[in-house]
């Protein structure tokens, strides 16, 4: 049995809409982090899959900026979320209004 593109698009496409749903409905900071985490890996695996399926090493190459940049962005986006934890001791997302008003 082989795993065709349609398949990897599939796959793709859900864990996308399950990352975007989650960053629409959930609350807590952390929560919707992983989620925008979950869009960029689905993403990555559709790089991956044209990648695959045209024979080149193009999606390949441009794969690994992305897991690059997501490293930088995870250590980054983690920094921050702890920083306003400490700061506000709360990471619902309705508690923190700032710069509302």
């Amino acid at each position: 049995m082989t795993i065709g593109l349609n398949e990897y698009l599939m796959l793709s496409a859900i864990l996308f809409a399950i990352g975007f749903f989650g960053v629409l409905l959930r609350k807590n900071t952390l929560i919707i982090y992983i989620c925008l985490e979950l869009m960029l890996v689905a993403a990555t695996l559709a790089l991956v899959a044209f990648s695959r399926y045209n024979q080149t090493v193009n999606g390949n190459v441009f794969v690994f900026f992305i897991l690059t940049v997501a490293a930088a962005e995870v250590a980054v986006g983690l920094a921050i979320i702890v920083a306003l934890f400490r700061k506000r001791q709360t990471v619902q997302v309705e508690e923190l209004n700032a710069l509302k008003n």
